[in-house]
């Protein structure tokens, strides 16, 4: 059993988690008594041309003897068994013997190579396997590189910050088989990189489809953002007592519904006794909402509350009790007589929540979830007969009664996520998959999230920026971070309007702008409007490694496309001027690029404009021009976009999305 399920199967059982927790720390992966953290193993690579930490477990107070290429350190591991040693820097090469001795017992570990090492995390576009990448029958059948090396770590989330894996960890040289389940967008980076970076690559795929940013960054920096102190506060509790904890989390849900506009005063749908009126009878076979033949939600995302009710003895009602539902796509919360009891993140699978004592009574029980959906065929799933409450005598008692709904309207906005769900909570995946990497050497790291936060775009900025100072607080103060931009996803735009993935990609380009050490990929022309998931992963190898040459090599090429570098007044017109152009400005499909929008100060204030290129410029023009403050180009969720830069032929790459201001300064024709 995973430790994801184990966390939940702990809140359905009562179980404290710091018991767990701390056998967690351990690292398990190895032989009996190892002495090396599980990272270091047949095939690993080590980073290059920086002092190589390594370290693990033996007795207390214990001498450790380490040894690679000649280069050797001792150590004596802490009162916790834990010990780390420095060996003096290596260069790109190998394989090297990496060895590690402590009393009579003695680890050997082969086939080490130094070189550059990359971390590549996010959500499900960096998740994305080889497998279903463009072309990948062929891709597959011709992997073959013992001079790239794989490791992918497990899925696990935690409460609390884990110094080992607790599942079995691997790294493998790169082969049809290792390659297969491997990250496409990772993978293809590094063998790109390869052609130009000749030095053996090591790739640790961390991602998790679906994950939201707050889900990777440790609990200790999203403090400092002052927004999740009290979820926070509510984890450490859960990792000491999960039911309480959970109570606790259903007292601070209930406050932001409460505090929401245009919520009445007694408008409490968990708790028992919620006027009748505002709820329908939903379908017997519940399963996804979409499909009910309501109007209403035919293509509905966001929240819908879910009520019954179950008739108990007393005998039965005085009993320990577990809550079982079926699956819910994709958020729950829910509540018995009005007391929260349960959350979990995943469509998957189902649910099971243990009841604190005394809160069933003789006769008539509520039950009441609500289901949050933010893409697609949402609901709570499955008959009559999958929902039930569990008693200790073994007896199970269908929630038969009849389920009622009422949907929560969208302007109510999205509630917190229960701080220790897995790739929706606080710090979870942090703690399960990033903090039992330490401080292991890289070269830098791969970011490609943020379809999850679309909906909160406005404060993805500061939750980027805390990414980075965490990692850069364990992995090196100087280590670059390449950030993927969003691609494009949906129904291309009619007219100028309002787009929260177009704001992401703004905050995205907006933390990579202001830091030297972070680079930025746009990705706006190779997505697909009909699928999240985008195949060309390929075409997003060659710009990674493109970038990273340019951030962490230091090579003079332009990292990316063109760039925004001003906007000005020019009679009735604006002219846009644009930098790190290689050649000269392109545009595809049409004598002038389009998607470019001229706006004023307020909402609805956007319209198209005509662009004509001339040199590395492009002026627009549209009706009343001249009152513009602001210019957008390809601002929408899936825009069109036809400006590139073009060298020698080839066909470039593109203009990302940007707004820019309009200087109120007319543009001199005469300063170029």
């Amino acid at each position: 059993m995973s430790p994801t399920k184990l966390i939940h199967l702990a809140a359905a059982l009562g179980l404290a988690l710091a018991p767990l927790a701390q056998a967690q720390a351990q690292d398990t992966t190895a032989p009996a008594a190892p002495l090396l953290h599980s990272l270091f193993q047949d095939h690993a690579v080590l980073q290059r041309d920086q002092p190589l930490r390594v370290w693990g477990r033996a007795e207390p107070g214990e001498q450790v003897k380490v040894e690679i290429a000649g280069k050797r350190a001792r150590v004596r591991a802490g009162a916790d068994g834990h010990w780390e040693a420095s060996l003096p820097a290596l260069k790109a090469g190998g394989p090297y013997v990496l060895t590690a001795q402590a009393g009579q017992a003695r680890q050997v570990v082969s086939d080490v190579m130094v070189g550059d090492v990359w971390l590549c995390s996010g959500q499900s576009n960096m998740e994305l396997q080889v497998w279903r990448s463009l072309d990948a029958r062929a891709e597959i059948a011709g992997a073959g590189n013992d001079r790239i090396r794989l490791l992918t770590v497990p899925q696990v989330a935690q409460v609390e910050p884990q110094r080992g894996f607790s599942e079995p960890v691997a790294w493998k040289p790169v082969d049809p088989d290792s390659v297969r389940d491997f990250s496409a967008a990772c993978y293809f980076f590094a063998r790109e990189l390869q052609k130009t970076v000749d030095v053996p690559m090591g790739l640790v795929n961390a991602a998790w489809g679906g994950s939201r940013i707050q889900a990777w960054t440790s609990a200790r920096q999203l403090r400092t953002l002052g927004r999740y102190d009290a979820e926070l506060d509510v984890l450490e509790r859960y990792a000491r007592d999960p039911m309480e904890a959970v109570g606790a989390w259903g007292e601070l849900w209930q406050g932001w519904w409460s505090g929401r506009p245009g919520v009445a005063a007694d408008d409490r749908p968990w708790a028992p006794g919620t006027p009748a009126g505002q709820w329908r009878p939903a379908p017997a076979q519940l399963g996804a909402w979409e499909k009910w033949g309501v109007p209403e939600l035919e293509a509905f995302d966001g929240m819908v509350w879910y009520r019954t009710t179950v008739e108990l003895s007393a005998e039965q009602a005085a009993q320990d009790a577990v809550l079982a539902l079926g699956p819910a796509d994709e958020i729950d919360t829910t509540w018995v007589n009005g007391r929260a009891v349960g959350s979990t993140y995943g469509a998957g699978g189902g649910r099971e929540y243990r009841l604190p004592p005394g809160l069933l009574q003789a006769g008539t029980n509520t039950v009441v979830v609500n289901v949050l959906d933010t893409y697609r065929d949402g609901g709570l799933a499955g008959p009559a007969e999958a929902h039930a409450l569990v008693l200790a005598d073994g007896t199970r008692v269908p929630l038969a009664g009849g389920w009622q709904y009422r949907v929560v309207p969208p302007e109510l906005g999205t509630p917190p996520r229960a701080p220790w769900q897995s790739a929706a909570g606080l710090s979870t995946l942090y703690n399960g998959m990033i903090a039992p990497l330490g401080g292991y050497g890289l070269r830098g790291a791969l970011w490609y999230q943020g379809e999850s936060n679309t909906f909160e775009h406005a404060i993805y900025a500061d939750l980027l920026r805390a990414l980075r100072s965490d990692w850069r607080r364990q992995f090196g103060a100087k280590l670059p971070l390449m950030i993927v931009q969003l691609p494009n996803f949906g129904t291309p735009p009619t007219a100028p309007g309002e787009s929260d993935w177009a704001n992401m990609r703004q905050a995205q380009k907006q933390v990579a702008d202001e830091d030297p050490g972070t680079g930025l990929v746009v990705t706006i022309d190779i997505g697909d409007r009909y699928d999240i998931h985008p195949t060309n992963k390929q075409e997003l190898g060659r710009r990674l490694a493109r970038a990273m040459r340019h951030l962490a090599y230091g090579e003079k090429l332009a990292p990316a496309g063109p760039v925004p570098e001003s906007a000005s007044r020019n009679g009735d017109a604006i002219v846009v001027s644009f930098a790190q152009v290689s050649g000269k400005l392109a545009a595809y499909g049409a004598e002038g690029p389009i998607g470019f929008e001229v706006c004023g100060s307020g909402p609805g204030s956007c319209r198209w404009a005509s662009a004509e290129l001339w040199n590395n410029r492009v002026t627009l023009r549209a009706p009343r021009a001249h009152e513009a403050t602001r210019v957008r180009y390809c601002w929408a969720d899936s825009p069109v976009c036809t400006l590139y830069d073009r060298d020698g032929g080839g066909p470039g790459l593109p203009a990302g999305p940007f707004e820019i201001a309009v200087s109120p300064m007319p543009y001199d024709d005469h300063a170029r």
